[in-house]
């Protein structure tokens, strides 16, 4: 069954859009804090005309529904939801921290990653993932804010810490790994292209939902429920 599906992410810093069809994946991508409203738009424009297509043509959606920047967050969702309202297009909301660290695990080739996204106020968003055989990234406990000096992070393995919480706390948070940590990515974003490859999968196993239901997750004050298990 051939699939188009239309991924965006506008949580962090990072702006991007990215269009996979059959699994093969087309992406516009720009570090540019505070311009992602003026940016996804067109991103998302341009790759449809690319490839010859119109927002109708669009199997399904997926989004990086946070952790993230509050509005940055927001402007993805917004966007999402408006597409998929229009065209009744399903929805697959993916975790930020997961998408960060399967862009780690791309970059590295190793299949565990700590993510954390700096969450001002001296808190990260944190989440462990590990990479199985059939290619899933699982999320290891759950999704949390907290403290830097108080990241759970686990006793044993190896690890690749990645995202802007490494950057910000990694004096903190280095310590307890000692020599566990492989590689510290401190400037890893997630991206919408990351985003695709981890929706394309949960879309073929009946994972989308309507787009009403494709919310943020802001974890900080319990905006939104406590993510699921993601991959």
């Amino acid at each position: 069954m051939s699939v188009k599906l239309l991924a965006l992410d506008t949580s962090t810093e990072a702006c991007s859009a990215a269009l996979s069809i059959d699994g093969e994946i087309k992406h516009h991508y720009k570090v540019a804090p505070r311009e992602h409203t003026h940016l996804i738009l067109g991103m998302i424009e341009s790759l449809l005309q690319d490839a010859g297509l119109k927002a109708s043509d669009i199997d399904v959606m997926a989004f990086a529904r946070g952790p993230g920047s509050f509005m940055g967050v927001r402007v993805a969702a917004g966007v999402v939801q408006g597409i998929a309202f229009a065209h009744s297009i399903p929805v697959v909301p993916v975790s930020s921290l997961a998408a960060i660290a399967s862009v780690a695990m791309q970059q590295t080739g190793e299949s565990q990653v700590l993510a954390a996204i700096d969450a001002r106020m001296r808190e990260v968003y944190w989440g462990a993932y590990r990479r199985y055989d059939d290619g899933q990234v699982v999320l290891q406990g759950e999704e949390i804010v907290v403290a830097p000096e108080k990241a759970p992070i686990p006793e044993a393995g190896e690890w690749v810490a990645a995202g802007t919480g490494w950057g910000s706390y990694g004096d903190v948070m280095k310590p307890a790994l000692p020599d566990r940590c492989i590689i510290s990515l401190d400037e890893c974003f997630p991206s919408a292209e990351s985003v695709a490859r981890l929706a394309i999968g949960v879309y073929e196993n009946g994972g989308a939902v309507a787009a009403a239901e494709a919310i943020p997750v802001y974890l900080r004050d319990n905006v939104a429920s406590k993510p699921k298990q993601v991959s």
